[in-house]
């Protein structure tokens, strides 16, 4: 185990000197081989460091992409660069490898550590607060057992953020169709997005849903549903943040992904096939609400 903390110190100080030099990949190898020499003389299989290198660069683009997802408020870019390499070692062994070698508390709590040790003063807790929301986003069994729950008075307490979204249909030859939106995590979802200062619900809720889509029309219908849950923000910690949505109609058959950090398609579904996509449990019912109700109107 001692040997598998090593390896990932080793991983993450090649990864940091390949991303602060921008140099190319094909020169880790002689960097993987220098910091061995120099921090781990006594490492006597260097499979798990290269492992580790190798499951980054391959899945970096994704990797990169839940890092945006999981926190919005920081560009990849922005993030600094040993906490991002950080990040994308706890995030290719939460996601990518395989969790009877690695179970998803060691990878968290690993990655941590290595944020403690070679990062800033709130590197540990920036870490800490992006593998905890991807670890609830992806479901992970048992993830009961280490969260304590909050009373309602702490939940009462957090800051609050406005969200406004949308269940878009159209309706075409007969028939119902759903646009949505696919996420990193491999969840069709809603489109959503911010509220601005001062902007009523219904009105950010379009404004956002249309540039998110690409589209030219859409009319706000009747409001179908609301969603309260807590997200983490690197600067402000937990927030609690209500989504308010909407249904809407458009005339548009065309759908164009907007710049929305986190999702990476939007498509048409016809209604017969919304039951049987990944989406998530607590948009489950505000998605039938939308279907009972416009099973029973005409156009």
């Amino acid at each position: 185990m001692a040997n598998r903390h090593l390896s990932r110190s080793i991983a993450m100080q090649s990864l940091f000197e390949w991303d602060f030099n921008k140099a190319d990949k094909s020169a880790l190898d002689a960097v993987v081989r220098k910091n061995i020499e120099e921090f781990a003389p006594g490492l006597e299989d260097s499979t798990f460091v290269e492992q580790l290198i190798s499951g980054v660069l391959k899945n970096q683009k994704a990797i990169d992409s839940i890092i945006e997802k999981a926190a919005p408020e920081w560009p990849i870019e922005q993030i600094a660069i040993i906490d991002r390499n950080v990040l994308r070692i706890g995030l290719f062994e939460l996601l990518f490898s395989d969790r009877s070698e690695v179970p998803p508390k060691v990878a968290i709590n690993e990655s941590i550590e290595l944020a403690k040790t070679f990062g800033g003063e709130t590197s540990g807790k920036f870490v800490n607060g992006v593998l905890g929301t991807v670890y609830r986003e992806i479901g992970e069994p048992g993830k009961e057992e280490d969260t304590k729950k909050k009373t309602i008075a702490d939940i009462a307490n957090l800051p609050e953020e406005k969200l406004g979204g949308a269940i878009v249909y159209r309706r075409e030859n007969g028939k119902i169709f759903f646009a949505l939106v696919h996420d990193v995590f491999g969840y069709w979802t809603l489109s959503k997005g911010r509220l601005e200062k001062g902007e009523h619900v219904d009105e950010g809720a379009s404004r956002e849903v249309k540039e998110e889509l690409g589209l030219k029309n859409l009319k706000i219908e009747k409001e179908i549903g609301s969603n309260d849950y807590i997200a983490y923000n690197p600067e402000r910690g937990q927030i609690k943040k209500g989504v308010t949505y909407f249904l809407a109609s458009t005339s548009d058959t065309k759908l164009v992904l907007g710049k929305s950090g986190g999702l990476n398609d939007a498509r048409w579904f016809e209604m017969s096939e919304l039951e049987n996509l990944k989406t998530y449990d607590d948009l489950r019912p505000m998605i039938n609400k939308a279907i009972e109700w416009l099973s029973t109107t005409q156009n």
